[in-house]
């Protein structure tokens, strides 16, 4: 499993979900890409090279961690061919791109709008491989029916009982990601 940090985060920050994944059975490992600063021109040509050395030939889930999860989706729409299944955790796919708390910081930083990235995407359109939106209705962050998504927009969701944060920090949620990706 490759985890994909969210915005203003790091392989640091998805540590212990890495962890968790480990001592499940699953081989998880970060993108090494530094802080997640917002999607730039070369952002999916650094995630795909870094799929490709990870897979080896075989296919890997995504998991992606809010705009972590963006960058998985778009991945797995380019190279279906290495993406055994995309897993997003609060990642807001669907709907306006303002459905969130954090999209005036997002441009702030990212230098571009959030309706208008360096690369071309369509965000709510469905990897060509099986999906799992994770989503809860405590995020505080992103919408809770922008990162459920909507039926085409994804294959299944699951409400995990999580803060934004707590996807990827919040040890109590871990076991509930976990049963979920193995489901």
């Amino acid at each position: 499993m490759l985890v994909i940090p969210g915005f203003l985060a790091t392989d640091r920050a998805t540590l212990g979900l890495q962890r968790a994944l480990g001592e499940a059975g699953f081989h998880a490992t970060g993108t090494s890409m530094g802080m997640n600063l917002g999607v730039k021109k070369d952002t999916l040509e650094r995630i795909l090279a870094r799929l490709e050395a990870f897979a080896q030939g075989r296919k890997a889930v995504l998991v992606g961690w809010s705009l972590g999860g963006i960058y998985a989706r778009e991945a797995a729409k380019l190279r279906p061919d290495l993406v055994a299944k995309v897993v997003t955790l609060g990642t807001p796919f669907s709907g306006d791109p303002r459905a969130n708390n954090a999209w005036r910081l997002y441009e702030a930083i990212a230098g571009h709008k959030v309706d208008d990235p360096p690369i071309h995407v369509d965000v709510a359109e469905k990897p060509p491989v099986p999906t799992l939106a994770l989503w809860s209705r405590r995020d505080g962050i992103v919408a809770p029916a922008s990162a459920r998504g909507r039926p085409g927009e994804r294959d299944k969701a699951i409400e995990i009982d999580c803060g934004h944060m707590g996807f990827a920090v919040d040890a109590k949620a871990w076991p509930a990601i976990v049963a979920a990706i193995r489901d």
